[in-house]
């Protein structure tokens, strides 16, 4: 059944979560400095000549995306074990949810400051709603196990 509705949703947050891991998920500006947001650390970009380095480590946040990003990859070639998918559906809530717990620290904590530079304005991405989504795409896609699993245990009732 790995050609069912649910199989797309789970690409679908798969796709999205990847997308998360390699763009930037929140802009800094603190005076002549910018700062980036990334799944594995806030990047400095005030030198556009030299090369950027990270200023604080998100390497939670970002191990967080990744299992994220690789458990719904994962789940779409369980169809086998409905039950299995069901439950690696409720993890993925879960994982989603402390990644935007996570986004949303980071943002506030940067917004005080990073590595000692004052923040003035702070810019979003169309990322940050990304988990939101998946969110929704996950339970859309558990959903539709559930009815397959009741339409194959009602298949077996009528044998």
């Amino acid at each position: 059944m790995i050609q069912r509705i649910q199989t797309i949703y789970l690409f679908v947050l798969t796709a999205l979560m990847a997308a998360m891991l390699f763009t930037p998920i929140a802009r800094f500006l603190g005076g002549e400095e910018e700062f980036r947001l990334m799944a594995f650390g806030v990047q400095n970009m005030g030198d556009h000549n030299a090369a950027s380095f990270y200023v604080v480590s998100t390497v939670y946040m970002g191990i967080l995306m990744g299992l994220a990003t690789v458990l719904p990859l994962v789940n779409i070639f369980l169809y086998k074990w409905r039950w299995l998918q069901i439950r690696l559906c409720i993890v993925e809530i879960v994982f989603l949810v402390g990644v935007q717990i996570y986004v949303c620290y980071y943002v506030f904590k940067a917004w005080s400051s990073v590595a000692g530079f004052e923040i003035h304005s702070v810019s979003y991405s169309l990322v940050d709603v990304f988990p939101v989504i998946g969110i929704i795409l996950a339970y859309m896609a558990m959903r539709g196990i559930i009815k397959d699993e009741t339409l194959v245990k009602s298949l077996d009732r009528i044998r």
